[in-house]
């Protein structure tokens, strides 16, 4: 186990090298990540974006805040409620994402296998 939190820590920190290396936080990141991959629609509330990051609504405001002033994200109001407000990411904040997650499968292909072997011990 001490070895597979170690492969793990050193792939988190990877991440969030990459992060910074294209001008965000990790938190910015996993922000982008949860409003692309929202189960059934490609943007998502304050609320919902606090919640699938554990953090409080108004941290998650001002995370909202700071995408918006980079131009990753925009704000929609809902035609239903205007007092809703959905976030969706914008075209550069989609190639952003994209660009981030091609760098992270080539590190989880460049660890799989000793990614396997630990597991495989653990069994």
């Amino acid at each position: 186990m001490a070895a597979f939190r170690h492969y793990l820590r050193q792939f988190l920190r990877f991440s969030e090298k990459a992060a910074q290396n294209v001008g965000i936080t990790p938190q910015q990141h996993q922000a982008l990540l949860t409003i692309k991959g929202f189960p059934g629609r490609d943007y998502v509330t304050v609320g919902e974006l606090a919640e699938w990051l554990q953090i409080k609504h108004h941290s998650a405001v001002g995370l909202v805040n700071r995408l918006a002033a980079q131009e990753l994200v925009i704000r929609k109001s809902s035609t239903e409620d205007r007092r809703q407000v959905f976030i969706a990411l914008t075209p550069r904040g989609d190639e952003l994402l994209r660009e981030l997650t091609v760098a992270h499968k080539e590190e989880l292909r460049r660890i799989r296998v000793t990614l396997q072997e630990l597991l495989e011990r653990l069994q």
